[in-house]
C-alpha cells in the first residue's frame, strides 16, 4: 500500500523563478541596440518568443523595432562574414584565371 500512495504524491520541487528578459523601464525601440541585439541570433534572424521567453506584445515590438533598425541600417539583414571570406577567396581565383588568359 504504501508503493501506490507514492506514486500519486506530487513532488514538491523548488524552483528559481527566471528574471524577465525586458524590465519594465527598459524602452523597446530601433535605436535601443543593446536591447535588440539580445534578441537575434548569430546569423542574424529574429529569435523566437519561445526561446526569449518574451509577451506576445513584447515580441511584436521586438520584431518591429528590428525591422526598422534592419531598414535604417544600423543592423545588418543578415550576419554573412563567413559568405564574404569565401566570396574574396572567389574573387582573387577568377582573377589570376583572367590574366592566365590573356598571355
Amino acid at each position: 500500500m504504501e508503493k501506490s500512495k507514492r506514486l500519486f504524491i506530487k513532488s514538491k520541487r523548488s524552483f528559481r523563478r527566471r528574471l524577465p528578459p525586458i524590465q519594465s523601464g527598459d524602452r523597446i525601440d530601433f535605436k535601443n541596440m543593446g536591447l535588440i541585439s539580445r534578441f537575434i541570433s548569430e546569423q542574424g534572424k529574429i529569435l523566437s518568443r519561445r526561446v526569449n521567453r518574451l509577451t506576445l506584445k513584447q515580441q511584436r515590438l521586438i520584431t518591429i523595432a528590428i525591422k526598422q533598425a534592419r531598414i535604417l541600417s544600423s543592423l545588418p539583414f543578415l550576419n554573412n562574414e563567413k559568405q564574404f571570406e569565401k566570396s574574396e577567396s572567389t574573387t582573387r581565383t577568377t582573377t589570376l584565371r583572367k590574366k592566365k588568359y590573356r598571355n
